[in-house]
């Protein structure tokens, strides 16, 4: 802490410039926190010069803990209503971004198990087609040849013209039926499709989806996506870590307030 910082410990006041030293930020960017409610407001000198204090310091290190963990925006809103005196509604807020986090958790774990899914059916492929998603024709295995994109859809809880998109990307492949030219998604192309959502709910592009798709399926198993799992459940365990150090200052900073 800066010579600066440990003067207002002891009741001297901190101007814009001291504070943004100590984070690398400009004097601006402290006096918009400010004006944002990120900061409480300042008390003037008679100049009209900004006096900040230790509570403006930690104040200012509990949002920039919380960035990383909730994002700017959610990080903004907590230190908004903490400043309000709305600590309740800062800990709701909180609550909601431990839900989000717990819910890609669990969508990382979804994406795992449609992966593995996929390997018995590219270990089964014969002949020519080895290493190749088996595709099943019209009356094969228990259904009727495939599904239509309406219920599809539905399933996937997406609209119609999300699966279009995706066709377009490369990401599913459908048939189309001989008599009434619908698009049929049989087995391989329900469990892409199922891949692709699972997907995109993890954060990730189409045009990084795709390729992934593709070697999926040239591949035949789930080599291909283990670097982009590792580095998912990276982010994930980096943004879990990001809260926990967020809510340590946050705390130190409701402490400082009293």
């Amino acid at each position: 802490m800066g010579r600066n910082l440990q003067n207002s410990e002891r009741g001297e006041r901190l101007r814009p410039v001291d504070l943004a030293r100590v984070h690398g930020l400009s004097t601006q960017a402290v006096r918009n926190y400010e004006e944002a409610g990120i900061l409480p407001a300042a008390r003037r000198t008679p100049h009209g010069y900004r006096a900040y204090t230790s509570l403006h310091a930690r104040a200012l290190r509990a949002f920039l803990a919380l960035v990383p963990g909730h994002g700017r925006p959610t990080a903004t809103s907590i230190m908004r209503a903490v400043n309000e005196g709305a600590a309740e509604e800062a800990f709701r807020l909180i609550d909601e971004s431990h839900a989000q986090l717990l819910d890609d958790r669990r969508t990382l774990q979804a994406v795992e198990s449609a992966l593995r899914d996929l390997e018995p059916t590219a270990a089964s492929a014969p002949g020519p087609g080895a290493g190749q998603v088996t595709v099943r024709e019209p009356g094969a295995g228990s259904g009727a040849g495939g599904t239509f994109i309406g219920p599809l859809a539905d399933e996937l809880g997406v609209r119609p013209a999300t699966l279009r998109t995706w066709e377009r990307a490369g990401l599913v492949r459908p048939r189309r039926d001989p008599l009434t030219g619908y698009r049929v998604y049989d087995e391989a192309d329900v469990r892409d499709a199922r891949l692709a959502h699972q997907l995109r709910r993890g954060g990730y592009p189409l045009e990084r989806i795709a390729p992934l798709i593709a070697q999926v399926r040239a591949a035949g198993g789930l080599k291909p996506l283990e670097a982009a799992l590792r580095d998912w459940h990276g982010r994930l365990s980096t943004r879990g870590r990001a809260m926990l150090t967020g809510a340590a200052e946050l705390e130190a900073y409701l402490r400082e307030r009293g």
